[in-house]
Formats: structure tokens, C-alpha cells, sequence
């Protein structure tokens, strides 16, 4: 008899997020079980519950998901998780806090697209990337992902001391020293705006971050996106059904791209890495690195 596929659910929030629930669901987990309150002390403890509980054949059918609210500490527990397997009693782990690794790969991914399909340009390589709201989970992983691809990028916060410290953190946590996110101010963007090619805006929902007059202020502006949802937009007179929308009043040209757009290629993202838990022979170890590469597939899949 086969074993059901099972998906041990780890946070460190109070809730599970439904959202990831149901994700898991859909993609052909049978049995997602939520674990709250996990301490980074208790996840060697979970994990080798989990692979000795059924046999090396049957964890084929088992893995283990990490949510929470923070990047460094889901990268964390995924690597505890990692060193705490005993081959062959292995399973794979896919981390994704707060939504914000497939968030923010499905946020650049678009992006890149309309820089190649609008502007002609080949990739993100020596574009400047300016991130609004980037002290939290998605502007974080946005500004490693776009570093990763070649970007010029500047991670700016209402706190300059808070924005240097979380981009040192991205530089060295997550970009392991190969990548160099600068940090800046909000007070200071209407400066930032003049040279910058691509404005993500991450910040907290409801809080316009770019407004008309600064995105009529930027000559070489190329494309804006904005993950928020909810009245008002994180970027003036972008809404969330943008996907590579002209921007009203931008007069380089910019397109837009909202939160709907954004948020389909994250769904087409952490779908398939969940199924690809399932259809893996093999432990795989999965973060915001691979939720990227499948997002950029299916942009590209549907150009």
C-alpha cells in the first residue's frame, strides 16, 4: 500500500498560513500538518521524527514546508533541516516565509519580462533597481534575486541604519558576498528616482510609496511594480490588473505591473516546487534561488 503524502508544515508564527494550506493541497498533498511556534532549537527534533517514521521508501511521499515571517531564519531552519537528515532517510524541504521567496521571484521574473519584451534589453544586468519598502520579506528577496541577475540595486527603508542593515545581511546571508545591495533613505528617492530603471515597491499594504510627481520626474524609468493589493497602490496610478500597462504620467514610458500579475506567476511558482517535491526521486532543498528559475520558466513559457 502506498503511503498518503504527508507535509509536515513548520512556522514560527501563531497561524499556519491558510494560504500555504491550500497551495499544498492543490499541488497533490493529501495531508498538510501544521507545526506553530517552532523555535530554530526544535526543528533537528521535527525533522528526524519525520524520516524515521516510515521507511526510505515511504518519505518519498513525505516533506517538510517552512513558513514564518522571517528570510534569515527560514534560510536557517532549511539548513538545520538539511544537516539533520540521515541518508537514506531523507526528505525534501521547500522554504517560503510569508510567501515572500516566491513573491519576489515572480515580481523580477515579470519584470525582466517587460525589460526584454518592451525595451528591448537583454536582461537586468547593469540596470538600476530601486527597492521601496525594502526592509521586509519581499523587498529583501527581490533585491537579492535582482542583484543576483546583474542589477544595480538600492534597498531603501524610512531608516537609513535599519535599510544599511538589512542590506548587509542580503549581501552576506543570502548573496554568500558575490552580490554589493547598496541601502538608502526614503527621504532621499526623489533623488534615487532620476537614475533608476526598475522601482519595486514592497512595503506595507495600503501605503503609497511612489507617487505621480516622482514617477513624472524619471527620465529613464522602464518599469514599476507593485505587490500591493489594497487601496491606495504602493505606486500612483498603478493598479493591481497592470501587467505591462502603460503608466499614466510616466514620460519615459514606464509600464506597469500590479499586485494580480505579480501574484499569478507566484502561484504558478510555489505550485510547481510543491509538486515538484512530490515527483523528485531524490531529497531536494528548495528556496528563493529555485522559486526564481520556475518563475522565470513560466514567463517565459507564456511570451
Amino acid at each position: 500500500m502506498e503511503k498518503p503524502f504527508v507535509l509536515h508544515m513548520l512556522t514560527t508564527a501563531k497561524n499556519l498560513s491558510p494560504f500555504d494550506v491550500n497551495m499544498a493541497i492543490d499541488a497533490g498533498w493529501i495531508a498538510p500538518i501544521p507545526y506553530s511556534y517552532v523555535e530554530a532549537s526544535e526543528v533537528r527534533g521535527l525533522v528526524q521524527d519525520v524520516i524515521f517514521s516510515r521507511s526510505a521508501k515511504g518519505l518519498k511521499s513525505t516533506g517538510i514546508f517552512i513558513g514564518g515571517r522571517d528570510t534569515k531564519e527560514a534560510m536557517d531552519m532549511l539548513k538545520t533541516a538539511k544537516n539533520s537528515m540521515v541518508p537514506p532517510f531523507e526528505v525534501s524541504v521547500f522554504a517560503d516565509p510569508s510567501g515572500a521567496f516566491t513573491t519576489a521571484a515572480g515580481m523580477v521574473a515579470v519584470a525582466e519580462r517587460e525589460i526584454i519584451n518592451k525595451f528591448n534589453l537583454p536582461s537586468l544586468k547593469s540596470l538600476n533597481v530601486l527597492i521601496l519598502g525594502g526592509t521586509g520579506p519581499v523587498g529583501q528577496v527581490a533585491a537579492v534575486i535582482a542583484a543576483q541577475a546583474g542589477a544595480n540595486v538600492k534597498l531603501v527603508g524610512r531608516q537609513l541604519e535599519k535599510a544599511q542593515r538589512i542590506a548587509d545581511l542580503c549581501n552576506q546571508e543570502f548573496g554568500k558576498g558575490e552580490i554589493n545591495i547598496e541601502a538608502g533613505v526614503d527621504a532621499e528617492k526623489g533623488e534615487y528616482i532620476k537614475t533608476t530603471d526598475i522601482v519595486f515597491a514592497t512595503g506595507a499594504a495600503g501605503i503609497e510609496l511612489l507617487s505621480a510627481e516622482l514617477i513624472a520626474s524619471a527620465p529613464q524609468l522602464k518599469v514599476a511594480a507593485d505587490v500591493n493589493a489594497v487601496p491606495p497602490a504602493g505606486i500612483a496610478n498603478l493598479d493591481p490588473f497592470h501587467d505591462g500597462t502603460p503608466i499614466e504620467g510616466s514620460k519615459s514610458g514606464a509600464v506597469g505591473i500590479g499586485a494580480l500579475a505579480i501574484g499569478n506567476v507566484k502561484y504558478q511558482a510555489q505550485n510547481r516546487l510543491l509538486k515538484k517535491m512530490i515527483e523528485t526521486d531524490e531529497a531536494i532543498y528548495l528556496n528563493f534561488e529555485d522559486a526564481f528559475e520556475l518563475a522565470r520558466e513560466y514567463v517565459k513559457s507564456k511570451n
